[in-house]
């Protein structure tokens, strides 16, 4: 299997130079590196990585501005890298459609953790046919990664669909937050359990007609969450 590919995008020469270094000596991907956002969309269209790391302060752009544009071309994953630790900035960021976020200072162990999270769940985007799930005018269909609420089609990030997806293969079934993270995100994470939190939340803005009062992705207070949908309809083979 050929290397993955992962693009930098960071104005600091130091923290740039160590993230490339670290990924491609010691982990093996194939890395290119930019400081500012134009450089980083020509090395994307060049390079058409399976993964940015992209830094939110850039001197020619933001680093959701640019996370936005690379989502449009391609739906690559996104981690987000900053200094700021603000639950508003990580709720933007998630917004925006990044799938995870690192905070500095990091330790290369965690990064390395998440990159290979990342990666091993955009392996798994082309599983054995799995079943479409349909609940009420809610419709789940894993084979094109889509989700459509009557008509209208949800526009999901690639982490807010597998969170949807796995909630909803197993209705009924409360999880924990850290269960999720090691069946979801699939690693040990060491960081700030909200950002669980951060995603439900982002899905249930799409989903829920009142997302203060969710019917679909229910808060176990204390636990965690679960899925409880109206009455299922049908699975229909996608």
């Amino acid at each position: 299997m050929a290397p993955a590919k992962i693009l930098v995008v960071d104005d600091d020469i130091a923290v740039r130079n160590l993230i490339h270094r670290f990924l491609s000596k010691q982990e093996d991907y194939v890395v290119e590196a930019a400081e500012d956002g134009k450089t980083a969309l020509a090395l994307f269209e060049r390079l058409n990585p399976n993964l940015v790391i992209l830094d939110v302060n850039l001197p020619d752009t933001t680093g959701y501005q640019l996370c936005q544009d690379m989502q449009r071309r391609t739906g690559v994953y996104i981690m987000m890298l900053t200094s700021r630790s603000d639950e508003d900035d990580v709720v933007r960021g998630f917004e925006k459609g990044a799938d995870d976020y690192l905070t500095k200072p990091f330790s290369l162990v965690e990064l390395g953790a998440r990159v290979g999270a990342v990666l091993k769940r955009q392996r798994s985007l082309a599983p054995t046919p799995q079943n479409g799930i349909v609940f009420g005018d809610l419709l789940i269909d894993p084979g094109s990664r889509e989700v459509t609420l009557g008509n209208d089609p949800i526009l999901l990030t690639a982490l807010e669909f597998d969170l949807l997806h796995f909630l909803a293969r197993n209705p009924g079934r409360v999880w924990r937050r850290s269960e999720l993270l090691q069946e979801v995100w699939d690693y040990d994470y060491v960081g700030d359990q909200r950002v669980v939190d951060v995603h439900i939340g982002q899905i249930r803005r799409k989903i829920e007609g009142d997302s203060n009062q969710p019917s679909m992705i229910q808060t176990v207070r204390g636990v965690g969450y679960k899925f409880e949908a109206p009455v299922k309809i049908q699975d229909n083979g996608s």
